[in-house]
């Protein structure tokens, strides 16, 4: 009865996760974009994983501004982290450490996610973001292949980019890079200064 359920859950996923993708490559997604704290919305993400970390051992640092505002569809960036966290604790060993950094200049934010997993091979690299793609089969159980090219679809109509830097048996990092919200960014260091 356990497998039929997690069987049940698995194909559950690959639907939505194909209507999804089906649906943010055909536009047929109204982006409701707004200004928001990317930062509060990552701590969210991140709560929503402590039990998997907690089961696995795994260590999560955090170093984030107070605030950072960008300006996106904030249903569809919460795929963007959810699937980047899912991944690192998906491919992070029992006892292995997961970080995230979250950094800001005037023009950008940049999020990354990085492990101490068994990180990605070269070859797999060039195809990560594709569609049904998983570099590393041994977790094929686990995922559907398709939740980076969901990722790279929505930085795509957030005006965002995704760069991702690995070494075979010490990890990943991805990198994510969206456009600031400039009178946000204006407002708040109005309020500092004053």
């Amino acid at each position: 009865a356990k497998n039929i359920e997690q069987a049940a859950a698995r194909l559950s996923s690959l639907i939505g996760n194909i209507l999804k993708l089906n649906r943010l490559e055909h536009q047929r997604i109204t982006s409701e974009v707004k200004t928001y704290d990317v930062c509060r919305q990552l701590c969210e993400s991140i709560f929503l994983f402590e039990d998997a970390l907690e089961e696995k051992g795994i260590e999560l640092e955090a170093d984030m501004e107070d605030t950072a505002m960008i300006k996106a569809d904030a249903s569809l960036m919460e795929l963007v982290w959810n699937n980047l966290l899912s991944n690192a604790v998906k491919f992070t060993d029992r006892g292995g450490c997961i970080t995230v950094r979250q950094t800001s200049d005037e023009n950008y934010v940049r999020v990354s996610v990085s492990d101490t997993g068994c990180g990605i091979a070269k070859e797999s690299i060039r195809h990560i973001f594709d569609k049904f793609y998983q570099g590393d089969t041994s977790h094929s159980m686990e995922g559907n292949g398709l939740g980076l090219a969901l990722v790279k679809r929505v930085l795509e109509l957030s005006d965002g980019e995704i760069q991702i830097t690995s070494e075979e048996g010490k990890g990943s990092t991805f990198i994510v890079t969206l456009p600031a919200a400039k009178e946000a960014l204006s407002s708040g260091r109005n309020a500092e200064n004053g």
